[in-house]
């Protein structure tokens, strides 16, 4: 596997394992009315981590490629409640992030 593999594979590992972070704190932190919603953010990010990490184990360029397109759909969209929010941190890390996925997306698919 090329080294565009690697990278792509590691960037979208990461940004699926912040994701899922971010979930997990938001569904330790939830009161009654915000558990419902923070359980199906929990539930789509733990998958998105699952098949990120089996993409490593798989070594299929486009099983790769479908998954890192899937977060930096999911990073861009952060990055954009992050700017409705008004927050920096969660505008700026997420959009960082798509940007290098989109990056070695694209190095990995013509490459």
């Amino acid at each position: 596997m090329s080294l565009a593999f690697w990278i792509c594979a590691a960037i979208t590992v990461v940004s699926a394992a912040v994701s899922f972070g971010y979930a997990s704190s938001g569904l330790a932190a939830a009161d009654t009315t915000a558990r419902t919603p923070s359980m199906y953010a929990f539930a789509r990010s733990i998958a998105l981590l699952a098949v990120a990490v089996a993409a490593l184990v798989v070594g299929s360029v486009p099983f790769l490629v479908a998954i890192a397109g899937a977060m930096v759909i999911v990073q861009a969209a952060d990055a954009v409640i992050g700017g409705i929010t008004r927050d920096r941190v969660t505008t700026v890390g997420p959009a960082l992030t798509a940007v290098a996925g989109l990056a070695t997306l694209i190095w990995l698919a013509i490459g």
